[in-house]
């Protein structure tokens, strides 16, 4: 990986890292004041701690490339460390869909004169879904790329023996 992509990587994450932080701030403290300055329809306190938990599930999917990306940059993804933070992303992403689902569920009673939206909603939840399976197909493919490294790793030192 190089060094401008692992740079402006990091600068991604660190912005958006940030923003995630202060918006919980933002939210934490309208919960916890209890000066709520909209008036809908929706519960809005169950959105905002939905919103908030949603951002943890972001924070630690984006902790957890930052420290890949350093493992990638010191040349040792290929190690079974590296399953730990594939593992937070994974329970990361499938965390965001729960709670898209519940979003979806909330907002649904408001949806009965057009249930297309609580379907498409639906089907977001599902997508995200489909983005953990995605990172889990990755692993495997880290998995089998460790496999190989140790095997080599094991081959080299018997023909270094032989040697």
């Amino acid at each position: 990986m190089g060094q401008l992509a692992v740079r402006a990587l990091r600068a991604v994450l660190v912005v958006v890292l940030a923003g995630t932080v202060f918006v919980q701030a933002l939210m934490v403290w309208v919960l916890v004041s209890g000066s709520d300055p909209e008036d809908g329809s929706l519960p809005l306190t169950p959105l905002r701690v939905i919103t908030v938990l949603g951002m943890v599930s972001a924070q630690v999917a984006l902790v957890s490339v930052w420290r890949l990306v350093t493992m990638v940059r010191r040349g040792t993804v290929f190690s079974h460390a590296a399953f730990r933070y594939v593992d937070a992303v994974i329970g990361a992403i499938v965390a965001a869909a729960l709670l898209w689902f519940a979003v979806t569920a909330i907002n649904a009673p408001g949806q009965r004169d057009d249930p297309g939206v609580t379907v498409i909603m639906g089907g977001i939840g599902v997508a995200i879904l489909g983005v953990a399976l995605i990172v889990f197909v990755l692993r495997m493919l880290l998995a089998q790329a460790v496999a190989r490294d140790v095997e080599a790793a094991q081959m080299q030192a018997e023909l270094d023996e032989v040697i």
